[in-house]
């Protein structure tokens, strides 16, 4: 470990591609010490290391993810007396996961090696991964004026990946996605997933040829296949896929409901257990997960013009039959009392959408009665 605190690994000892695998953790610790008033100069004098260490962090140049977990730790400890507020510690730790999976997918070694089957992916990570792909800023960041600070110079607005960076992610998940058929399922729908952020003009193409591919042959397998090419089609624009997908794997089948709910509930982080494989969202019975979150998120979230609208519509109709009691320990009913008669009379709902939309109405009117 050098005196500055980075790691003295080489490249051959396992450290990919210097300055490409840090640019999303370097990012948010550059925004975070912009949000704590801190210039390098000072945050560098805080932290006891050269200005040069604090420009390579935010840059990627020097990768945080380079760092001794010790070491990185105490820097997080630091940042909290600092005054840092926890989301953005929470969206530092997702960029360093986020990070290690770019670096891993612009890599040339073996695609079976890939972090990206470990576990099931959430949301917050996933948001946080997309970033440099797609322009989204996360969640967690969204309220904050990423510009309000004065800076040596011109500064990107978000994560990015240079051009040709961008082609070798793409590439490496395609293969990946290629490679892992018939094998790693998790990894091969993640890669999938992943892929459907390309907006190359022959990604459509090549992932209907995918899709079209599987042949899983249980139920789980198929029920996420099904799902997963629902949710890359939505993305494309295809709502199409969703409407289907609603119609044939979750309308009357108790089971799919069940699994649609697990799914959602993991997705947007009910459980703060990991995942390491899909087994759990077959679970039957009693879920362990609460449901708040869930419904707060699809309340918000009901926006007529994205691709997952009758999904979400959908899901929190499921969310509300099996679990009334919700609405009378939530804020959200409210919301959703005032936001109903927009989206039932200044849109043009499917009439399976309408239905779950005036069934939804009417479960409020109950929690309120």
């Amino acid at each position: 470990m050098g005196s500055d605190g980075r790691s003295t690994l080489t490249r051959g000892q396992g450290t990919p591609h210097r300055g490409r695998t840090g640019i999303v953790s370097g990012y948010i610790f550059r925004v975070i010490r912009e949000q704590l008033g801190h210039t390098q100069d000072s945050l560098a004098e805080a932290f006891r290391v050269s200005t040069d260490t604090v420009a390579g962090w935010e840059s990627g140049r020097r990768p945080l993810t380079s760092l001794a977990v010790g070491q990185m730790l105490a820097y997080r400890h630091r940042l909290l007396r600092m005054g840092v507020r926890p989301v953005l510690l929470c969206a530092l730790d997702n960029g360093l996961e986020a990070d290690v999976l770019l670096g891993s997918l612009l890599d040339d070694g073996p695609t079976t090696d890939s972090p990206l089957g470990a576990r099931v992916l959430q949301r917050d990570l996933v948001e946080v991964l997309a970033w440099p792909l797609n322009g989204i800023t996360p969640e967690p960041m969204r309220d904050l004026d990423l510009s309000a600070r004065p800076r040596r110079g011109p500064a990107p607005a978000r994560p990015q990946l240079s051009a040709d960076d961008r082609r070798q992610f793409f590439r490496r998940v395609r293969r990946t996605a290629e490679e892992a058929r018939g094998g790693d399922f998790l990894l091969r729908r993640q890669a999938l997933y992943l892929a459907g952020y390309d907006d190359a003009s022959d990604t459509p193409r090549w992932l209907g040829r995918q899709q079209h591919a599987e042949r899983p042959d249980d139920w789980l397998t198929r029920w996420l296949a099904a799902r997963s090419i629902a949710a890359v089609a939505a993305r494309q624009g295809d709502r199409d896929r969703m409407q289907h997908f609603i119609t044939t794997t979750l309308e009357d089948d108790d089971a799919g409901e069940a699994a649609n709910l697990n799914y959602w509930a993991y997705w947007i982080g009910e459980s703060s257990h990991l995942q390491p494989s899909d087994e759990f969202i077959a679970t039957t019975g009693t879920p362990s997960w609460h449901g708040h979150k869930l419904l707060q998120h699809l309340a918000t979230g009901l926006d007529p013009d994205h691709g997952f609208f009758d999904l979400n519509v959908h899901t929190l109709w499921a969310l509300l039959a099996a679990r009334p009691g919700l609405l009378r320990a939530s804020a959200a009913g409210s919301s959703l009392r005032h936001r109903l008669p927009m989206l039932l009379d200044g849109t043009e709902p499917t009439t399976r959408a309408r239905r779950e939309l005036e069934g939804i109405r009417y479960a409020i009117r109950l929690a309120e009665a």
